[in-house]
């Protein structure tokens, strides 16, 4: 089964987000903030992470940066999701090593096309 850590502090983005992508056959990990992410990718070695860029504790640049750092999860496909739309933020994001990128609110369909082309992309195990 595909594993995704969905690292966000919304609650109700969260929960929605859980919901929909469960009900797609994902198996869904969560983390509230970025610290937690790290720790949970580390330990729990998802397939694909959605990462939050406005995260407490740790933000999902440094969360994403640190990840990418780490041989044992550099690997891992990180989509940045952020309320920010503008060129610059886009680029922020691939900067920090996200893999893609995707704008709140989130369109769903638009992002299970940016999963699966990550997926399409990921050599398996």
């Amino acid at each position: 089964m595909i594993k995704i850590l969905l690292v966000e502090d919304n609650e109700m983005n969260r929960d929605m987000l859980s919901r929909r992508l469960a009900k797609r056959g994902f198996e869904v990990l969560m983390a509230v903030d970025g610290a937690e992410g790290v720790a949970m990718a580390r330990s729990a070695n998802p397939t694909l992470i959605l990462m939050d860029m406005s995260l407490p504790v740790m933000d999902g640049w440094t969360a994403t940066r640190t990840l990418k750092a780490d041989s044992s999860t550099s690997g891992i496909p990180v989509i940045g999701l952020t309320a920010h739309a503008m060129a610059a933020d886009r680029e922020k994001c691939l900067e920090a090593g996200c893999d893609e990128y995707e704008t709140k609110p989130i369109e769903f369909a638009r992002l299970l096309e940016k999963i699966q082309a990550q997926l399409d992309k990921k050599p398996s195990d």
